[in-house]
């Protein structure tokens, strides 16, 4: 945190702009790029973070025969990565080899005739979904290249598209006929008609959606503008339920997350944004928190949630296997709840569903200046689970790195109510402080009078 040197190191080895960073989710240290070049790189970052630029990747993907869009990596099977060029190609790559530089892909998917604007999985990566210029909406079989699905709807053009975790649906974001900023949800089974559409305003940057998977969260992030909604996502009508939004008046050029298992459980922090502000030449965490008394951990909005191990190697997805995600608890100090995954995506329950976040009040919504953060305002719903009290906070490593060497940042509201706990500790132990001084001169005074009573004597 702070200002950087303007000599900080940084990652500099492509020939020209990088348009997409991934971080390989089961690897903190490792992050793919790619380039206007047509290149793809593979980048391993040193633990220690850099002390000079670095410009030599780990791996080099060429294929592209134009600049490189968009990378994805697989969520599930490791070492499997995506990639979208301006050459209308979407190409699988398998980096489980030890050659530097990989000419040839695993899998060329050749359906697109324009360019891919985005690229989604579902749960368990047996599906990819894509939004293209074309206007149309896919869903592919990512190992045969396939069109499962396809949406030629003329009243929504789709810029990004996401799967909404395991509820079967998909979401997109784009513009209406009418120029309208829309959202539009989609039955992942019939591209025919969306299910629902909503329009939002007549602005015209790109929406990027977020989806939470584990409290049925949506937050739609416009670029150029200084808010972010967010949206209750459901099963059944109305299936999106506007919540509130997170105002500020500094617009974001761009906006990255932090993965789950970084989150700040103490705290109830339930996601967690990186806002680019390039009128200020910052970048601002922004966090989403639960407001909560309970000091213990809360299981209710903490399901158990994808971890940083993969479910089966490269190998194996390509020869066609599927398996959800490894799941972890985010309980300081816990283990892997699911070390064989399930091959099927976890089931809706209706336990699980009740756990899901609601808005307390619309009337209490918190409008921030410039600077401060409202905080979505939701439910306590009923456990899903029993409350256990809270463990003790013990060294949780993430491919050897321990998170809580580096604390993740600290939110206004938090900062103020530890300023305030200390305080109240600093005046308690002044009032103690002053007993003890007052009942020091009290043991001085008897011992004064003893002495001089057993002079007397």
């Amino acid at each position: 945190t702070g200002k950087l040197d303007p000599h900080y190191p940084k990652v500099c080895g492509h020939k020209g702009n990088v348009l997409d960073v991934k971080w390989n989710p089961f690897d903190d240290f490792e992050i793919a790029s790619c380039s206007e070049d047509a290149t793809i790189k593979i980048w391993s970052i040193p633990k220690q973070l850099l002390a000079r630029n670095l410009t030599a990747c780990r791996k080099e993907l060429l294929g592209h025969a134009r600049r490189v869009g968009l990378v994805e990596w697989h969520p599930t099977a490791a070492n499997i990565l995506f990639s979208a060029g301006y050459d209308y190609k979407v190409m699988v790559w398998n980096l489980d080899t030890q050659e530097p530089v990989i000419i040839s892909p695993v899998r060329i998917i050749n359906c697109h005739q324009d360019v891919i604007l985005s690229m989604s999985f579902n749960t368990n990566g047996s599906l990819l979904a894509t939004s293209c210029k074309d206007r149309k909406i896919r869903i592919l079989d990512p190992r045969a290249g396939t069109v499962l699905q396809e949406a030629n709807y003329k009243g929504h053009r789709a810029n990004k598209v996401l799967f909404l975790g395991n509820l079967k649906k998909l979401l997109s974001t784009g513009t209406s006929r009418w120029n309208n900023r829309q959202m539009a949800l989609w039955d992942q089974d019939d591209l025919s008609v969306p299910v629902t559409e909503e329009d939002l305003d007549g602005s015209s940057g790109v929406l990027f959606p977020f989806y939470d998977a584990d409290t049925y969260m949506l937050y739609v992030v416009g670029k150029g503008d200084g808010n972010i909604r967010y949206y209750e996502v459901s099963a059944d009508r109305p299936y999106l339920s506007y919540l509130t939004e997170y105002r500020s008046y500094n617009p974001q050029k761009g906006i990255g997350v932090m993965p789950k298992r970084g989150l700040d459980v103490s705290s109830c922090e339930i996601f967690r944004f990186y806002k680019l502000i390039t009128t200020k030449s910052l970048i601002e965490p922004i966090s989403m928190i639960v407001p909560r008394r309970s000091e213990s951990y809360q299981e209710d909005i903490y399901p158990p949630t994808a971890g940083a191990q993969p479910s089966m190697m490269a190998q194996e997805w390509l020869s066609g296997m599927n398996r959800g995600p490894v799941l972890v608890s985010l309980r300081p100090g816990s283990e892997l709840l699911s070390p064989l995954p399930l091959p099927s995506e976890r089931p809706i329950s209706n336990s699980v569903a009740l756990a899901s976040p609601q808005l307390l009040d619309q009337t209490e919504k918190l409008t921030a200046e410039d600077g401060q953060r409202p905080f979505s305002r939701l439910e306590k719903a009923p456990r899903w689970a029993a409350e256990h009290k809270l463990e003790e906070k013990k060294s949780w490593f993430t491919n050897g790195f321990d998170i809580f060497e580096c604390p993740p940042p600290k939110t206004e509201n938090e900062l103020l109510q530890m300023f305030y706990r200390q305080q109240e500790e600093i005046r308690r132990l002044r009032e103690l402080l002053t007993q003890r001084e007052v009942q020091a001169k009290q043991l001085e005074l008897e011992i004064k009078n003893l002495r001089m009573g057993s002079e007397q004597f």
